[in-house]
């Protein structure tokens, strides 16, 4: 898996946590970055990052390569990341 995997999370979301368990156990090297737990410009930034691949903001949004993933959807993390 050479594309790089990017996910945006909140610390308090179970469908994050899922997402992330699944992805170590898949084994898969991935940056995770939760926005809840940034503040000021950081954060504002972060918000606006995320509305380009997913405009309702909601999390996990799950970047893989030029995919986006919006929620925890087991299947198609899997297929996105070609398992």
């Amino acid at each position: 898996m050479s594309e790089p995997v990017k996910l945006y999370a909140l610390s308090t979301c179970s469908h994050c946590k899922n997402t992330k368990k699944l992805l170590d156990e898949l084994g898969v090297k991935y940056d995770v970055v939760e926005v809840d737990l940034c503040q000021g410009d950081e954060r504002d930034r972060l918000v606006s990052e995320v509305k380009k691949y997913n405009p309702n903001c909601s999390f996990p949004t799950l970047l893989v390569g030029d995919k986006v993933i919006v929620g925890y959807r087991e299947q198609d993390i899997k297929e996105a990341l070609g398992l």
